[in-house]
């Protein structure tokens, strides 16, 4: 996931990188530019919250206790379009999908109390006779919207996918549901401490205002905005669909929602796909915490890769010299604020910022994306040696989206489903103190992932973390290199479903896989369980060509115990 950003992949564990779908972001984290790097990540099955307001006891899982009502609601499906500059809704209306909301009480302790709308979007199966049902999905984030999906998961479906309705849904307060805008000045909260405590002491006044203003923006609705409620829609979406199970396909956070649902409800879903799984174990405030390693990996690679561009991107001829020209940057920043770009798009960027942008730089590793990140890094050297540092549109898009209020309900929401679900540390001295034992040997990224957050100064969540006590027979996708949700909290998430199958994508620094990166060996098993619903007999490894663009990596396949 990653920082609120447009892109899925919370930005998924966590930001998305500007112009990618929020919904199919990620860790990613957020609004296209931060989702893809914020993770988010999952509470250990044992853990409950820090003592905080009872949660009131939640109705009957399903029909009944009162939520008949929403269960059997009729949907008006019509036109995606929400007004005259609605392009996005234009262009699922020429793809053929229809939109409808599905209404949900606010409270499901009280079901006759306040309602919310749910956005949701449909394209059905064009294969009827061979019908399967229909798939859920969610891009991660938390806060990424999905109602944009349903044609680009066709395609990635290919045969099988005329034989599913393939259904979107903005979550709670996200995208075209009903609202929630924070009134932030910024588009994310997820930043680094920098590199001393002045930095981090006006990190504290920001997150606090941060924290603030949301809870003077919707103190009546915060209280609802959580996981479980989430899923506790995704039920009444199904049905309201008319269906007795549901599939489902969740990239980054979007696998922590899906296995909340299947803890919730289960016989209630059919197929279920976790593409960069999160174990409840590593979902937490501070997202990121304890992938340091990963990231410094993937940032590692990234420099190889740059080196052997030097001539087109000047950062240096070597491994070190062009982490050497990186770890001068954030230094810069750190002596004074870095200005880049030309008006109307300037900005000036300190070292609480200058690690976000790296760190949102390196969860994908194909050509494409690696030299955007040469690009914000030369624009960015350049600051430090004084110099003018023209924009690229998109490192100027990732800015607006981060530095300005441009789309600041993105980051907003985001925290609010983080804090909404897990308690965090109150004292701001414990932030420190870990920031401080993680600089010694992670100086980039420990001030990043150990920071302090809104959260800390959140009201307590009002339900306990959901706990996986019930195996589920999903199928789970992973990148052993993946920055945003790590490989080791994919696995965590398969020995705690011993019914689960695990398809390892090996030397890939990639959050987000099915249908993203055009590996054929991880599409071709994902497919092959949507259209038959038979797991793999065993765990599979595919493999991946290093420093292939996602639209021409080849793959291979082999079994594995």
């Amino acid at each position: 996931m990653t920082p609120a950003a447009h892109g899925r992949h919370g930005g998924k564990s966590g930001p998305s990188e500007p112009g990618r779908r929020c919904g199919r972001g990620r860790w990613c984290a957020v609004a296209p530019a931060l989702a893809a790097s914020v993770v988010v990540v999952c509470v250990p099955a044992a853990y409950a919250a820090p003592p905080g307001p009872a949660a009131a006891a939640a109705p009957a899982q399903g029909a009944g206790g009162g939520l008949d009502r929403y269960h059997r609601q009729r949907l008006d499906w019509g036109s995606c379009v929400k007004g005259p500059d609605d392009t996005a809704g234009r262009d699922l209306d020429r793809a053929g999908v229809s939109c409808a909301d599905v209404t949900v009480p606010l409270d499901y302790a009280d079901p006759r109390g306040r309602t919310i709308t749910v956005a949701v979007s449909r394209l059905k199966a064009a294969d009827t006779r061979r019908r399967i049902g229909a798939v859920l999905l969610n891009n991660g984030g938390p806060g990424g919207t999905a109602v944009e999906s349903p044609p680009h998961i066709r395609k990635a479906m290919k045969e099988v996918g005329a034989r599913y309705d393939i259904v979107g849904f903005d979550p709670r307060f996200v995208g075209r549901s009903t609202p929630l805008d924070c009134g932030w000045p910024v588009g994310t909260a997820w930043f680094s401490a920098g590199s001393g405590r002045s930095g981090f002491d006006r990190q504290v006044a920001l997150q606090k205002d941060l924290a603030d203003k949301c809870r003077a923006a919707g103190a009546s609705v915060l209280p609802h905005i959580n996981t479980r409620n989430t899923a506790r829609d995704m039920d009444v979406i199904r049905g309201a669909l008319r269906e007795r199970r549901i599939s489902y396909l969740g990239y980054s956070y979007g696998t922590y929602l899906g296995t909340v649902y299947t803890q919730m409800f289960p016989g209630r879903y059919d197929r279920v796909v976790l593409d960069g799984a999160v174990t409840p174990g590593d979902y937490k405030a501070r997202l990121m915490q304890g992938a340091e390693p990963e990231n410094e990996r993937a940032l590692a690679d990234w420099a190889s890769w740059a080196a052997g561009r030097h001539n087109v991107h000047g950062l240096g001829r070597t491994r070190a010299a062009v982490l050497a020209t990186v770890e001068g940057i954030v230094a810069a920043s750190a002596r004074g604020p870095l200005t880049v770009g030309t008006a109307p798009d300037v900005f000036r960027l300190d070292d609480t910022q200058v690690p976000l942008i790296l760190f949102m730089g390196i969860a994908d590793d194909t050509d494409t994306a690696r030299t955007a990140l040469a690009e914000r890094v030369s624009a960015l050297a350049k600051a430090a040696q004084g110099r003018p540092a023209p924009l690229s549109p998109d490192f100027a898009q990732l800015l607006r989206f981060a530095l300005t209020d441009e789309q600041a309900a993105t980051g907003g929401v985001q925290a609010a489903i983080i804090c909404g679900d897990v308690g965090a540390p109150r004292d701001p001295e414990v932030y420190w103190r870990d920031i401080e034992r993680s600089r010694t040997a992670h100086p980039l990224f420990g001030p990043l992932t150990n920071n302090i957050n809104p959260c800390a100064f959140w009201d307590r969540p009002r339900e306990e973390l959901t706990r996986v006590r019930r195996d589920a027979a999903v199928l789970i996708v992973a990148a052993t290199g993946d920055p945003r949700t790590t490989y080791r909290s994919s696995v965590g998430l398969h020995e705690l479903l011993p019914s689960s199958k695990l398809i390892t994508l090996e030397n890939a620094n990639r959050h987000g896989l099915y249908g993203e990166y055009g590996n054929a060996c991880v599409d071709g098993e994902v497919n092959a369980y949507l259209a038959t619903g038979r797991l793999p007999e065993a765990d599979r490894t595919c493999g991946a060509a290093p420093s292939s663009s996602s639209s021409s990596s080849s793959s291979s396949s082999s079994s594995s115990d």
